[in-house]
């Protein structure tokens, strides 16, 4: 039988708050402003998708399939081409990988010997198609931040040759570090910063393995995130054993501490050291081990992708995007908690539908519009990177996109946030069509956390093409700060929680503001011959760049 405690996870303060108040404020704001309803079917596509006939939507089972099947199904009703020759389907091969058997990470040398736990001291794992792991008395390097960035003259590997050796590495970035506008990006987290990064370099790198040092305000997270994250099954793309570590994980600060004791060389100082360009990196004399065992599944699951043929230059791209995965169902000692995802992302879905059907009704704009919905996103963004490897409409001629994940479902809103603002040129379109509704454009307050980072539209970022991830703010209309706070408590309880369902604090009027707003964008870049490219010192403008030659002039 299903558990049907929807409401778990609230806080009390919150659940008060919205016993009390929900029959008083309940879509109020629909009386109070003039905001046209957008698409037919928002409200009932929702509702379908976060029913628990749906399962939570996870990746890869019977849920999926049936998710899949309604988009499809919507995808042609609607008129919309098929993305890959004749099918709407994109078909993404997935691994899912289950550690087991960790051993502790022994860190000797120095006639020493330390012995970190998993998971209370250390986490460990690998996505290499190997039933057995091991890194054997692997040399310890500490790489500062890890990161080798020519745009911001930054290389921490410079004339350091890692190969067989693990690396240590601080998350974030420096300009997080010494707060300095002038370095990175300041407070604001590069992609430098985050943690898949890190990984990613060490293995281009050569490295056998590579730790992160967890900080939680740099993080923005604490340990238990970190335990609680890499832990149990995990899941990736399939593919090779090339340029994957043999083991990567984190180690905690206090774990690091012990280290760099062991190793005779001062923690605080290394890591203020590591901030600055003049940096070198420390050989720290000790050695790694750690084994463990994998098992592996392999599955299929699916990007759902159709798209309307411009008139004019159809071989140029304008694109849509949301995730239609969640968490699934979880068996519980009451039954089975289904996790339904209303908010995220059966809202963003049910906005790419209302949008397709939008531009269907117009005429045919100059451009192609693509509507993309992809799988995976809660497992590590697979869906998006998988597209983003293999494209079905070139990139080099992809123009621009936005990314739907999570809309805003208390109402409308004075104000817009937006994530990663300042990246690229699309701010000028966000900020033209939010003054016409008289809304302010916001950055997103925590830009330390690297929120731009992840989401789905990250990885069509990475490759060249400016992303917009925005949403309705918290200057709600007619509405006083206690109600933003509510609303702040009531969507943080709910966050991946059974309890994220359609309930009576719901106002349909904030996803339509936002909607417009994206679809006017989307409508101007549509019937243009504009490029958008990324401010100059992003890390994403040499990509861009490069695409300059292939593009119509």
């Amino acid at each position: 039988m299903y558990h049907k405690n929807k409401r778990r996870g609230l806080t009390f303060k919150a659940a008060l708050t919205c016993i009390i108040t929900a029959t008083l404020i309940s879509c109020e704001a629909e009386k109070s402003t003039d905001i046209k309803k957008f698409g037919h079917n928002v409200i009932e596509d929702i509702n379908i998708l976060s029913s628990d006939e749906f399962e939570g939507r996870a990746p890869a089972t019977q849920g999926a399939e049936k998710t899949i099947e309604y988009i499809t199904s919507r995808f042609s009703d609607i008129g919309l081409k098929p993305a890959n020759s004749d099918s709407y389907l994109q078909e993404i091969p997935l691994i899912e990988v289950t550690g087991s058997n960790f051993s502790d990470l022994i860190i000797s040398g120095n006639e020493t010997s330390i012995s970190l736990n998993y998971l209370d001291d250390m986490v460990v794992g690998s996505y290499r198609l190997q039933d057995e792991l091991e890194l054997k008395e692997s040399e310890l390097v500490f790489a500062g931040y890890g990161i080798v960035a020519p745009e911001y003259n930054w290389n921490d590997y410079k004339d350091l040759d890692v190969e067989g050796k693990t690396v240590v590495v601080m998350v974030n970035d420096p300009g997080f570090a010494t707060k300095d506008d002038s370095m990175f990006t300041g407070s604001a987290m590069t992609y430098y910063g985050r943690w898949t990064y890190k990984f990613e370099e060490a293995a281009r790198q050569g490295a056998a393995g590579a730790l992160i040092i967890h900080q939680t305000e740099p993080a923005s997270y604490g340990w238990d995130v970190v335990r609680n994250s890499w832990s149990g099954t995990q899941y990736g793309v399939v593919s090779d054993n090339e340029n994957l570590l043999e083991a990567e994980g984190w180690i905690s600060k206090e774990s690091a501490k012990t280290i760099f004791e062991s190793a005779g060389v001062d923690f605080e100082e290394s890591l203020k050291k590591a901030s600055q360009k003049d940096f070198s990196a420390i050989d720290l004399n000790l050695s790694a081990t750690v084994s463990f065992k994998n098992s592996f599944k392999e599955s299929v699951c699916n990007n759902v992708i159709g798209y309307i043929e411009g008139s004019k230059y159809p071989e140029e791209t304008i694109i849509y995007m949301g995730h239609w995965d969640h968490l699934g169902m979880v068996e519980t000692e009451d039954g089975v908690d289904i996790y339904n995802g209303a908010v995220d992302n059966a809202t963003g879905i049910a906005g790419l539908l209302a949008m397709a059907e939008k531009f269907k009704e117009g005429n045919t704009p100059s451009r192609s519009i693509v509507f993309m919905a992809v799988t995976a996103e809660e497992s590590g963004l697979l869906g998006s990177r998988f597209y983003s490897d293999n494209p079905l409409f070139p990139l080099a001629t992809t123009v621009a996109g936005i990314n739907m994940d999570a809309l805003n479902v208390y109402g409308p809103t004075n104000d817009v946030t937006t994530v990663g603002y300042g990246f690229s040129e699309m701010d000028n379109y966000l900020k033209k069509y939010a003054d016409k509704q008289e809304r302010v454009v916001k950055p997103n307050p925590y830009p330390e956390r690297g929120y731009y980072y992840r989401s789905d539209h990250f990885n069509l970022a990475r490759k060249g093409v400016p992303m917009i991830y925005a949403k309705g703010g918290s200057d709600y209309i007619g509405k006083d700060e206690e109600y933003a706070q509510m609303v702040s408590e009531d969507y943080n309880a709910r966050y991946h929680d059974p309890s994220d369902v359609v309930h009576d604090l719901w106002c349909y009027d904030g996803i339509y503001q936002d909607l417009w707003l994206f679809y006017y964008i989307g409508k101007d870049l549509a019937n243009s011959d504009s490029f958008p490219n990324w401010a100059p010192d992003s890390e994403f403008r040499a990509v861009r760049d490069k695409t300059v030659s292939e593009r119509r002039r």
